[in-house]
């Protein structure tokens, strides 16, 4: 068994110890993948895993849990072990992460008072039970328990959110409850103000920083703030920024090689890092996060590529040689292997099998919830993906107009079953003109929730609650009587391709291919709209022709050998009769300029 202690040093059974670390997040690489990204961590040199754990994966439904497949944390940790990794875990209510609402759970929105990240007892009976059923999980992991587990996080960055010291406190006190008897951190930017807002030094906790360039001030800022407090700490930089994230409609962000190594080298002649990210992987699903700048809401794309040391796929770039030759140079002798590199397979010209619109089969794939007025996505029991709510209305005039008051984040507005506008967040409210017939006339409106901001002021903002807010009006009275579908794809679909089809209009579109050797592969969407794609029943993320992402990672544990189904749903009403899956990811080109 081993100990792990904060001293003057990082001490390893009473031994100094300089821990070089990578992240790599298990809920963005499927377990399939684990042993991949985890192998050519230790093949690099470095010691130490590092991972956010996020509330809102095993917290789903408010007391409904799930640790296992895709979610199982244990197992993770047990495989980096096996491979003769520690681990640092990151387990906070909040991990920011560029992750659907920083991680938290969308259901907490139900709560209107509750004051999310903070000491309000309602946020915090919230986070207790949570934590009982989490750390069950990872307390038997921990370092003095024969497990590889040598640190916890507290909060995460939470100097740049709030100073309510007595939040913390009652974190830290939870996870001493419960059982964590490892050194425990906080980790903020490296200046003075977010160390004093974000850190709890009265308790011996260690701090640590978040930068990715300029070692030596931001190491001198820290250690200045250390003493400052009376503290002999090791400096240690939690996320050593590698890359960046991208945003739809924004250029590809990249960071020179060589540039990253050399800073890296100037950080681990001072201290210990972790390199955020060692892996970045995908966004499944509808996990992505979002950025906001004044009122404007900048999803995040699928990738979470983050120009990291491994590409989205987990194979080694140039950066991963770059900073082999760098350890090996920097620390003779140590142990170090060749990478693994995994196989793409390319299939051209899958052709079509079936399509169908939304509209004509809504009322078989989900179930139609009723109310007087429109009701968000949460108060539906939803918290991803779409929300198609109906109503009926007679006609008043040749020409009306309607409007959406008050939803996020994009949608389409249909009457008649016919498309007549498109709304992303800044235009809903403005007027929608159309030319209803005598009689009942059939208004439909599609609202996607493309992720909920994950950092800064927004996280309690009223457009982190999706759908319709407030209602839709015909003229200038609200319109009655809705029906609301849900569309999250969290459970099988049975699509019926013999309904109708109409061009222009969200729908689904099947292709059948046959795979002898499954291998992993990206799926070129360049032709397509917006929308989503399912493998196999399995949501592999968003794509949209904006760019600049054009195509989705499909792992190989998605494939089957024989007959495959890919499902695209798609928003827009842009499509193509075939689609192929190819070695290589495609991007579209964006100036800067143009942003």
């Amino acid at each position: 068994m081993n100990t792990f202690e904060i001293k003057e040093d990082f001490l390893l059974n009473g031994e100094p110890f300089k821990i070089t670390s990578g992240a790599v997040h298990y809920f963005r690489v499927l377990p399939e993948d684990w042993y991949h990204s985890l192998y050519n961590l230790k093949a690099l040199g470095f010691n130490t895993v590092e991972t956010y754990i996020p509330w809102n994966v095993h917290e789903p439904k408010e007391g409904e849990y799930q640790f296992s497949g895709q979610w199982d944390i244990k197992k993770f940790v047990q495989l980096a072990e096996e491979l003769g990794l520690f681990v640092i875990l990151r387990p906070s209510p909040y991990i920011c992460a560029e992750w659907e609402f920083g991680g938290l759970p969308a259901w907490l929105l139900t709560y209107k008072d509750m004051l999310i990240r903070s000491s309000d007892p309602a946020f915090i009976e919230k986070v207790s039970r949570y934590y009982k059923e989490l750390l069950k999980q990872i307390t038997p992991l921990q370092v003095d328990h024969g497990g590889p587990v040598i640190m916890m996080q507290l909060e995460n960055e939470y100097g740049s959110y709030g100073e309510d010291k007595e939040y913390l406190r009652a974190l830290y006190e939870l996870m001493l409850k419960l059982g964590v008897t490892i050194p425990i951190f906080t980790s903020d930017g490296a200046w003075k103000a977010t160390q004093e807002a974000g850190t709890m030094t009265d308790l011996d906790i260690l701090t640590t920083g978040n930068f990715g360039s300029r070692s030596k001030e931001n190491f001198k800022e820290l250690k200045e703030f250390h003493e400052s407090k009376g503290k002999k700490w090791p400096l240690m930089c939690m996320e050593y920024w590698d890359g960046w994230f991208n945003r739809w409609n924004d250029p590809i962000i990249k960071r020179d090689a060589l540039e990253l190594t050399q800073d890296v080298k100037e950080a681990l002649e001072i201290g210990s890092l972790n390199l955020y990210m060692f892996h970045g992987g995908t966004n499944f699903g509808f996990m992505n996060g979002c950025s906001a700048r004044l009122r404007k809401d900048l999803p995040q794309v699928t990738s979470y590529d983050y120009d990291a040391p491994l590409n989205e796929q987990g194979n080694p770039t140039e950066k991963y040689f770059a900073l082999k030759n760098m350890m090996q140079e920097s620390f003779p002798g140590i142990e170090q292997h060749p990478p693994l590199v995994k196989d793409s397979m390319s299939i051209t010209n899958i052709q079509v099998g079936g399509k169908v619109s939304l509209l004509s089969i809504i009322d078989r794939i989900t179930k139609k919830q009723e109310s007087k007025y429109p009701k968000t996505m949460e108060e539906l029991g939803q918290q991803y993906g779409y929300t198609l709510y109906r109503s009926y209305v007679k006609k008043d005039s040749d020409e009306e107009f309607y409007r959406v008051i008050d939803g996020s984040d994009r949608l389409h507005f249909f009457l008649n079953e016919e498309k007549i506008a498109t709304q992303y967040q800044e235009e809903i409210g403005e007027k929608i003109y159309a030319s209803p017939i005598s009689g009942s006339n059939q208004l439909d409106v599609l609202v996607e929730n493309m992720g909920r901001v994950n950092y800064g002021h927004k996280l309690l903002a009223d457009t982190q609650q999706k759908g319709i807010r407030r209602g839709v009006m015909s003229d200038l009275h609200f319109i009655t009587n809705w029906e609301q579908y849900s569309l999250d794809f969290s459970e099988p679909l049975s699509i019926d391709f013999d309904k109708e089809w109409k061009e222009n209009s969200p729908s689904f579109y099947q292709y059948k291919v046959t795979i002898d050797a499954p291998e992993d592969t990206f799926i070129n969407m360049e032709l397509f709209g917006k929308g989503i794609v399912l493998v196999n029943g399995f949501n592999i993320g968003r794509f949209w022709n904006v760019g600049p992402t054009l195509s989705l990672y499909a792992p190989m544990s998605l494939f089957r050998k024989g007959e495959n189904e890919i499902i695209v749903f798609e928003t827009e009403g842009i499509w193509s009769k075939s689609i192929s899956l190819e070695k290589e990811p495609k991007f579209k080109k964006i100036d800067k300029e143009e942003n």
